[in-house]
């Protein structure tokens, strides 16, 4: 059973399904928009709004953590660097969530995941 536990499994064992949500993440906050499934676009949301709280914090706790999570350190320096000009009045909502037509091959519900 898997009453009240909100993580998405993903279809995935939990090192690939970590994996896949850092490297998600990592290229979300790399590009600013990714498109892939939409149930893996409501999991990196969470994820990538949690690393740029920390980003907004800034404090060097927060800069390990988020360099022990994200695959890039240039890119970890860069975003604590923009993220207090680009989201320093905002309380959340850092992403949004676009549903596009659905993928050809398997019928996959698709989605659009971009920083706001």
């Amino acid at each position: 059973m898997r009453h009240r536990c909100r993580v998405p499994q993903l279809g995935k064992p939990a090192d690939q399904r970590k994996a896949l949500l850092r490297a998600l993440t990592t290229e979300l906050l790399r590009h600013g928009r990714i498109t892939t499934t939409k149930a893996r676009a409501q999991a990196v949301r969470s994820e990538a709004e949690q690393i740029i709280t920390l980003a907004k914090d800034g404090s060097l706790a927060a800069r390990r953590q988020a360099l022990g999570y994200l695959y890039d350190k240039g890119l970890v320096h860069s975003l604590f660097a923009g993220v207090k000009d680009r989201y320093g009045n905002r309380n959340g909502g850092y992403t949004r969530i676009q549903r596009t037509v659905r993928r050809r091959g398997d019928n996959a519900e698709m989605a659009i995941l971009e920083l706001v």
